[in-house]
């Protein structure tokens, strides 16, 4: 089969999912498994407010699609490129898929951007975003589940010692000895700490509790936490649950208070020997600090799908290092994308609606 008409066939099936029939359960659904949660005002109360007329939607697979035709009477403008969208920004009122100064520059009128991604940190650093000027709104927990599975797969791979198997795959080297086993254990009975729990967190959690692992976590405000969590502590809590732990998961999004969080001092605080996942953002880590625990033994292994810098530079010592898994920023995909195709379409028609829109992130927090 043809790749054209097997996109053809997807986005039909896409389409059959969450058509009229089906939009209502599909939502419940998501708002009761993912926790998506309506902003405090709704659109119509918003100073400026005025009824929109013309929303620019980036052409990804499984988003315009899925949108188009759902809003009669408002133009949707279909465009491949943030050079596209900039022809067609100054009488927009929202913006679906980009997020960049010129583009924000560019449209007086926009009230709304939803982004594709949950990372809002880059799409705060603009003016109009963080005074709140902009409603901004993100796919925060949309990808929780395939992340979490990432997460899963790298806490097992530290913990079988894969890491150093993969690489002497390319010598063809069979080794069986001690220097490659020892490093070898079991998760079952260990500790892990999860940083940040969240959605990618929580869902996290949820599977490495599966596989008999004592869970641990933090969280920014709130002790509160599902059962399959053994405990749920503040984040200045860090320091003491990591001695605990043999296992840790960043999922800490980039904040003001996150950035550097994970320092010399935290790695010093953790269990001697334990494991460290990163899954959250690069630069909630200081990489020079990860990489002195890496050498030293503090931390016996990491798996890291993000870094600081990104792209990892090519001659960066953790690239050389045999018990780091490094994976370039890839945990979110290949998952299902129906969840994030729900919520683009119930934003849209909320928004057009004048309704609360789903997943507003909150400039003062940044997320």
């Amino acid at each position: 089969m043809q790749k054209p008409l097997l996109r053809t066939v997807a986005m039909s099936l896409l389409l059959l999912a969450i058509g009229p029939a089906s939009a209502d359960t599909e939502l419940d659904q998501l708002v009761e498994q993912a926790g998506v949660k309506a902003g405090d005002v709704a659109m119509r109360d918003r100073p400026g407010w005025t009824e929109p007329r013309k929303i620019i939607v980036r052409d990804i697979p499984g988003f315009y699609d899925v949108v188009a035709g759902s809003t009669p009477g408002i133009e949707l403008v279909r465009v491949r490129t943030e050079d596209e969208a900039l022809r067609h920004a100054v009488d927009a009122d929202a913006i679906m898929g980009f997020c960049s100064e010129r583009l924000v520059a560019a449209a007086p009128k926009v009230m709304w951007m939803q982004i594709f991604s949950a990372g809002a940190d880059r799409c705060l650093a603009l003016e109009r975003v963080a005074s709140g000027d902009i409603v901004l709104t993100n796919m925060q927990k949309m990808s929780s589940p395939v992340i979490a599975e990432h997460v899963t797969a790298l806490v097992l791979a530290l913990a079988r010692n894969l890491g150093p198997y993969s690489k002497a795959m390319a010598a063809g080297d069979w080794q069986r000895g001690s220097g490659m086993t020892s490093g070898m254990q079991s998760i079952g009975g260990k500790t892990v700490l999860v940083l940040g729990l969240g959605g990618i967190g929580t869902e996290s959690a949820r599977r490495l509790a599966a596989l008999d692992m004592s869970v641990l976590a933090t969280r920014r405000s709130s002790r509160e936490g599902p059962e399959f969590v053994d405990y749920v502590g503040l984040s200045s809590e860090r320091f003491e649950l990591a001695a605990q732990a043999d296992f840790i998961v960043n999922a800490l999004p980039l904040t003001a208070e996150t950035t550097g969080i994970l320092d010399a001092e935290f790695f010093a605080a953790a269990k001697r020997g334990a494991h460290f996942v990163n899954v959250g953002r690069g630069k909630t880590v200081v990489t020079s600090d990860l990489v002195a625990a890496l050498e030293s033994g503090q931390i016996a292994g990491a798996g890291l799908d993000v870094t600081d810098p990104e792209p990892l530079p090519r001659d960066h010592a953790l690239w050389q290092m045999s018990n780091v898994i490094v994976t370039p920023h890839v945990a979110g995909r290949g998952g299902n994308r129906i969840r994030h195709g729900i919520l683009a379409k119930e934003n849209l028609r909320r928004f057009v609606a004048g309704d609360a829109l789903l997943n507003v992130v909150n400039p003062e927090l940044g997320y």
